[in-house]
């Protein structure tokens, strides 16, 4: 099937995993980065105490995997289901809260146990599992939900946050959340191919442990660590470092907006590469461009002009992240455990989270600056970029062949 009937007959699925998407647990970021600055001033929490909070990231090690498990033995809409009806009352939680920051803690760690089916790991499916020629640009149209979402409300929510509060802002949101994740359900059709779909005779163990087996897997794993460590920093702290760098508040979120314009641009480029060029390539590309954008963030320049250039490059690699997995484990996996493989990587992601989040708010303690913190993720980020080359030597599976079936990695060498 073409480019052109893949998206005639799958639009729907395309919609609403987009738009479930860009209203679920991936758009935290934005709305934290936002909230964070009026956190601190009211509650006087310090620099270091806020970026603590990328460490609870390490629950997606174990809450991720299991959303995609869940996604591939029930079905990617039943596990979304129980995610959309959860999220909103994280928000109406979080406009009551006081200024005992553990509080703020356990409302960001009830959004990621309980509401991470509403996240890539789950969405990817709906797209992956309905396209084959255009899975590059549908993952990546998918994946620019979030931006989306980020780069036109976040002056949207700004701007209501300002005027009315941070509290009024949260349940803005909250109620923005139901409304969207409903519309994503209903638009969302049941699976069209039962053969690449649910597989619950499957024992978990066993399919784990052909996972787990697999070099490839662990291949992608280092990788996805390596350069996921900076994303601490996309999570809550963005517009922070950027009023470090003296700028005013509406120019801080301009630059923010840039963020978000630069994923959808790296999702919608990338996605569409994917499709045309080699994997390793894209990937390598994709994910060098932040360590460059780090390097320039880093630097005492202050001028709006650079710190775009800087917080742009950094927005495409955050988003040929998800793209680039959710691509390459329908390429090297197959079908059959799709969101479970995907919800490991996306386990790797977040513990990279946690550790950054823990040598960022060590490196604020210790010397007030972001630019140490960004320099270290920066040589991280080229690090697993360059390991990503190696998927030169990988053979994909031959004709629909799942998962474990290629070998060792000198088996599976082109």
């Amino acid at each position: 099937m073409g480019y052109a009937k893949e998206f005639r007959v799958n639009w729907r699925a395309l919609a609403g995993a987009t738009l479930g998407l860009g209203s679920g647990l991936s758009i935290n970021g934005y709305v934290h980065s936002i909230l964070g600055p009026y956190l601190l001033k009211e509650f006087g929490w310090t620099k270091a105490e806020f970026a603590l909070i990328g460490t609870i990231y390490i629950l997606g090690m174990i809450s991720i995997p299991l959303s995609g498990r869940l996604a591939d033995v029930v079905g990617a809409r039943a596990a979304i289901l129980f995610g959309v009806v959860l999220y909103p009352f994280s928000w109406i939680a979080l406009s009551f809260m006081g200024n005992d920051i553990r509080l703020y803690y356990a409302i960001n760690i009830f959004q990621l146990l309980l509401c991470s089916t509403t996240t890539t790991t789950v969405y990817s499916r709906v797209v992956a599992e309905r396209f084959e020629s255009a899975r590059g640009i549908g993952l990546g149209i998918m994946a620019c939900g979030p931006a989306i979402a980020g780069a036109v409300g976040s002056p949207i929510l700004a701007e209501y946050v300002a005027a009315h509060g941070w509290r009024a802002g949260a349940v803005a949101f909250g109620i923005f959340t139901v409304l969207a994740g409903i519309a994503a359900l209903l638009l969302i059709p049941p699976l069209l191919r039962p053969k690449e779909g649910t597989a619950p005779h499957r024992k978990a163990g066993a399919d784990y442990r052909q996972i787990l087996r697999n070099p490839v897997f662990w291949l992608v794993f280092v990788s996805v660590f390596l350069c996921c460590l900076p994303y601490a920093l996309a999570q809550s702290q963005l517009n922070v470092m950027l009023l470090e760098k003296h700028l005013s508040p509406t120019a801080a979120g301009f630059v923010i907006s840039t963020f978000a314009v630069g994923v959808m641009a790296g999702r919608f480029a990338l996605g569409a590469a994917l499709d045309r060029f080699p994997t390793h390539w894209v990937a390598f590309v994709g994910m060098a461009l932040s360590g460059v954008g780090l390097f320039i963030l880093a630097s005492p320049v202050t001028h709006v002009a650079p710190l775009l250039v800087g917080v742009a490059l950094f927005g495409i690699s955050f988003g040929a992240e998800s793209d680039i997995m959710g691509y390459a484990v329908a390429r090297y996996f197959g079908m059959s455990n799709y969101s479970s493989v995907l919800g490991l990587l996306m386990a790797a992601a977040g513990a990279a989270m946690t550790t950054g989040s823990i040598l960022l708010s060590a490196t604020l303690a210790r010397t007030d600056s972001f630019s140490p913190f960004m320099i270290v993720a920066g040589i991280s980020v080229l690090c697993g970029a360059t390991l990503l080359l190696r998927l030169k030597n990988i053979k994909p599976p031959e004709n629909g062949v799942e998962m474990g079936m290629t070998g060792d990695l000198r088996e599976a060498s082109a």
